[in-house]
């Protein structure tokens, strides 16, 4: 059994809300009995991608497991690259894999530079195919858009796009054990092409449901957003034998 911490939409934007509250969650994570396997932050780490954004993010992230990031549609590729990852700026898209605790844990780009939707270029498409076939055991795919509608009207507007061809890859690697992303800051819970999707809440402000008071508000009145409620995150029970257990945690202090 191993398992795995998932954080994202951080949106670090030099300001004392989003600083704190990310740092809730790292606190919550360095108090932990024992540290998780390795954590996930599936995007939007940084609010308007400057460097400074994410040279705090990196001082929040420095944590005692591995770390695997990907961006999101406010992140910017060479910065994110450069201090981040440690490697020079470039703005190609960013997919790297780790292993860890007897997992590959992938992670993809699926940002389109200056827009808010997503699509998994073919160049990434074809490294992840040949990444999952040069592993044994299970696999953990991270991204930062759904492939899928979920339910918010003004993020399923801007979810990733061209699925079908990310379903493809996914009929050939049954050892993928879960598919997880960001994007919508709420923490919801699906299937896509036959395998687990997991969405991790907002570090930075919680989204609503259509049925939800206030969830009418454009994104030129805050958007569907709720940023009362506290900050959460998401544990990822992979058990030996494939399955995958997901709880939500808040971090309240």
């Amino acid at each position: 059994m191993q398992i795995f911490a998932h954080l994202s939409d951080l949106h670090l934007d030099g300001g004392e809300r989003a600083d704190a509250r990310a740092a809730a969650v790292v606190r919550y994570l360095r108090e932990l009995e024992h540290p998780v396997d390795a954590a996930f932050v599936t995007g939007d780490i940084a609010d308007h991608g400057e460097p400074e954004e994410y040279q705090r993010a990196a001082e929040l992230l420095d944590l005692p497991f591995p770390v695997v990031s990907c961006p999101g549609n406010h992140d910017v590729r060479a910065p994110f690259r450069e201090v981040l990852l440690g490697e020079p700026a470039g703005d190609g898209p960013i997919n790297h894999a780790v292993e860890a605790a007897g997992a590959l844990l992938v992670s993809c780009d699926s940002t389109i530079p200056g827009k808010g939707a997503g699509y998994l270029a073919d160049e990434t498409l074809a490294w992840l195919d040949e990444t999952l076939s040069g592993h044994e055991g299970p696999s953990l795919i991270a991204f930062h858009h759904p492939p899928l509608d979920v339910g918010v009207p003004l993020v399923d507007v801007i979810r990733q796009t061209g699925e079908h061809r990310l379903a493809a890859v996914l009929r050939r690697h049954p050892e993928v054990a879960a598919l997880l992303c960001g994007h919508v800051h709420t923490g919801a819970a699906t299937m896509f092409a036959g395998v687990p999707l997991r969405i991790a809440p907002g570090v930075v402000s919680g989204s609503l449901l259509p049925v939800e008071p206030g969830a009418g508000r454009g994104w030129d009145e805050g958007g569907p957003l709720d940023f009362d409620g506290p900050p959460s995150l998401l544990l990822h029970v992979l058990h030996d034998d494939g399955r995958l257990t997901t709880h939500h945690r808040t971090v309240t202090k």
